[in-house]
Order: structure tokens, then C-alpha cells, then sequence
């Protein structure tokens, strides 16, 4: 059974650009290709999983919330709207 759902509709969507190793980069296309959805969905539920999973990472967001410069960060990667 597939982790990850195949999906319902295309929500509003940012684009970055990463680099892969060749074996992560395979896997992710016949992963996407297992759930009949694209790459960037995988990708994007990959992550949306990892931060509802992750204790120490939510503590740690939720002490980040209120921070009071929310301008880019050093280290954050640019995004821009597709």
C-alpha cells in the first residue's frame, strides 16, 4: 500500500529547484510513477509528511512563529510563484 494518496486536484503551487543523487532522483519517478501522480506531488506530500511527523521540528516551529523579522532568512530557499 502506497504511503502517500494520488491526487484529487492540483492545489496553487511555488517553484524551487533542487539537485538529486541519480538513485534518490530514480526513485522518485517510479514512486510517482507507482501512485500515478507526477514528481512534484510526491515531493510536496513527501514533505507536507515529514513536518506533521517530525515532533522536534513543529516544537521548534512553533517557538518561530511569532518571530518578529519574518523576512527571508539566511539559509531559506527563494521560491517564486509558478
Amino acid at each position: 500500500m502506497a504511503l502517500l494518496k494520488t491526487p484529487s486536484k492540483q492545489p496553487k503551487t511555488t517553484t524551487i529547484q533542487v539537485r538529486l543523487g541519480k538513485e534518490v532522483r530514480h526513485n522518485l519517478d517510479t514512486y510517482a510513477e507507482f501512485i500515478g501522480a507526477n514528481p512534484s506531488y510526491v515531493v510536496s506530500e513527501a514533505l507536507k509528511l515529514l513536518f506533521r511527523k517530525d515532533a522536534e521540528f513543529n516544537r521548534w516551529a512553533c517557538r518561530h512563529r511569532n518571530d518578529p523579522n519574518p523576512g527571508q532568512r539566511e539559509g531559506d530557499a527563494l521560491t517564486k510563484t509558478a
